[in-house]
């Protein structure tokens, strides 16, 4: 007969917890680099010239996406189900 697959163990925190911990993580991170590049934009990127503030502030306005990232991919791990691959 046929066996239903287990789920793999996943060892670590609930994926609920998880998700909790991550929002609050990602509310934190956009929180503290939202302040942190307005006080890098006041005072040292307005001393650049203009091509070097150009990719100040894009890195700035976009930097925040990889750190985000990583914490997304933390929350979502172990929630797919391998039949749904």
């Amino acid at each position: 007969m046929h066996e239903p697959a287990s789920r793999p163990e996943t060892g670590g925190l609930p994926p609920r917890l998880r998700k909790f911990i991550g929002t609050v993580l990602m509310i934190v991170l956009v929180i503290v680099w939202a302040l942190g590049a307005m006080g890098l934009a006041q005072g040292r990127v307005t001393t650049l010239p203009g091509y070097l503030q150009f990719f100040a502030y894009m890195l700035l306005g976009i930097g925040w996406v990889f750190p985000a990232g990583l914490i997304i991919r933390w929350m979502v791990r172990y929630d797919r189900r391998p039949e749904s691959l």
